[in-house]
């Protein structure tokens, strides 16, 4: 495929099989996240690849309660999830980390799998749990924030047909 391809294909998927990513597609996805561009090349994302059944489901319950609810997978069944998060220190980190997000969910479409951009890591990742993962990996808490979680897998469906809205554009 070619970019412009994927890029129209690109549907946000809520449906996976069983079916679990190689460990090489999901370092593949989040390494099209690493050449996103960011502002002054300052690159503040950084991308947690929980591959980990556990640690998956304990984001979800997060992400759930988040949302004030317990009886649901915001992550929808998802087996992999792609945390990006981001330094406060840079002016642009949210629209930083935002790039590596879209990056991300493209080459995911590219390498055969489906992906879907699911909110609530800036809370998850400010609470208790969050900010425990953080430290157990050597970062400081404080210095992060979420900008999105990337769930990943195989898909199960094609998501819903889309079309650009129209008037999107405008020549001057």
């Amino acid at each position: 495929m070619n970019t412009l391809d994927t890029l129209k294909a690109r549907r946000s998927i809520r449906k996976f099989t069983d079916q679990v990513p190689s460990k090489e597609l999901v370092d593949k996805v989040a390494e099209a996240g690493t050449w996103a561009p960011s502002g002054m090349n300052r690159q503040p994302a950084i991308i947690l690849a929980v591959t980990d059944p556990d640690m998956v489901a304990l984001l979800s319950r997060e992400n759930a309660k988040v949302m004030g609810k317990t009886d649901i997978d915001p992550f929808y069944g998802a087996p992999v999830v792609l945390c990006v998060l981001s330094a406060k220190s840079s002016p642009t980190y949210i629209y930083d980390g935002a790039l590596v997000m879209g990056n991300m969910l493209n080459a995911a479409k590219e390498l055969g799998l489906g992906a879907c951009w699911i909110h609530r890591c800036k809370e998850v990742f400010a609470g208790d749990a969050g900010r425990d993962i953080l430290k157990g990996l050597g970062l400081d808490p404080d210095a992060y924030e979420g900008i999105g979680n990337c769930i990943l897998g195989y898909p199960a469906d094609e998501g819903r047909d889309i079309h650009p809205k129209e008037n999107y554009v405008y020549h001057i």
